[in-house]
């Protein structure tokens, strides 16, 4: 498929781009896609949940009643989960919400979002640019001119670049990413995705590989 390429001001230049045919399925995976995206969610957790159980509560020892003869049941310690300010019986503990996804299914996951994305005519190649110095106003004067400055909306570049980086940085409803990181998730939040020419060649080369 042959992608116009524009620049930073909005205007095709004459070019185009193929996109490689094996990144479009005919019919997008839904089910992988959701499976993409709540791997990606699962392993942003923290996982450092914890509570107290009862061997952890610090507590005195004592026995708190006498065993027989109360009436009501034996207790044997105030550590007990039966009483306030006791441990918790199973209680969380930390641990790691990672989840394994064969390599087929995420990229299956991630060439449906981009049928979706071009289904929708949300996809947007643009022609390699740079910043001298950072500044947010320029980023801004691109989205405008890309017709996307009301919509959330991802730049896709082929290499990690400071000043672009920093430019972003505070700016609400826009992000930047290097291809080499680009996920499902990434692509299925945003109303926009711009491309450069060399993250579109990346990212062709890595269906070949």
């Amino acid at each position: 498929m042959k992608l116009k390429v524009l620049n930073i001001e909005g205007k095709e230049t004459g070019r185009t781009v193929v996109l490689n045919e094996r990144l479009i399925p005919q019919e997008p995976n839904d089910h992988a896609i959701y499976l993409d995206v709540k791997r990606y969610l699962a392993t942003r957790r923290q996982g450092t949940h914890k509570s107290k159980e009862r061997g952890e509560v610090k507590a005195s020892t004592r026995k708190i009643k006498r065993q027989k003869g109360t009436g009501t049941a034996r207790a044997g310690s105030i550590a007990s989960p039966l009483f306030r300010g006791g441990g918790r019986t199973f209680g969380p503990r930390p641990r790691s919400y990672d989840m394994k996804l064969n390599k087929k299914v995420k990229r299956l996951a991630r060439c449906s979002a981009l049928a979706y994305k071009l289904k929708e005519n949300q996809l947007i190649v643009v022609e390699d640019f740079s910043l001298e110095v950072p500044k947010t106003r320029e980023i801004v004067k691109i989205k405008d001119n890309l017709n996307i400055g009301n919509k959330k909306s991802l730049f896709v570049l082929p290499e990690s670049d400071k000043n672009i980086y920093l430019s972003f940085r505070n700016l609400p409803g826009a992000d930047v990413i290097t291809i080499n990181n680009l996920a499902t998730y990434d692509l299925m939040h945003v109303s926009a995705v711009v491309f450069s020419e060399k993250a579109i060649e990346i990212l062709n080369a890595s269906v070949e590989s």
